[in-house]
């Protein structure tokens, strides 16, 4: 896949956030990640907002590499986050920066009452293009 990011001076700089204002991408494969969670294969979850949004990069990371592609494949992030654990946006964001240290797609970052099991803090769903 070709994919490169896009950020106009005009726009805020969200790069400081870990994210692009815009990913444009050429390929043929489109993938579809469900909404990744902090935790492993046995269901055992992790601990804090930190914790669970590494895991969940982590988990991302497996499953893009299942179909044969990267994180540097990702064309779009979508974040969802419990309102209770909003104020700690810098956790989202060392992960962010920590995944896709550079050109990191363009992500959505939502704030939801819970998720589908209450000890989730973060789930995070991808868009990405193979060749």
């Amino acid at each position: 896949m070709s994919r490169h990011v896009v950020n106009p001076d005009k726009l805020f700089n969200s790069i400081q956030y870990g994210f692009s204002q815009i990913s444009v991408a050429e390929g043929s494969r489109i993938v579809t990640v469900s909404g990744q969670v902090g935790w492993d294969e046995h269901e055992q979850i992790v601990g804090d907002l930190r914790q669970q949004t590494m895991k969940a990069f982590n988990n991302l990371t497996i499953a893009m590499e299942a179909v044969g592609g990267t994180l540097g494949d990702v064309l779009s992030l979508r974040i969802y986050i419990v309102a209770s654990a909003m104020d700690d946006q810098s956790a989202i964001r060392e992960g962010l920066q920590a995944f896709f240290p550079s050109a990191p797609p363009t992500a959505t970052w939502v704030g939801v009452p819970r998720l589908a099991n209450a000890d989730f803090l973060v789930e995070i769903e991808a868009l990405a293009v193979l060749k």
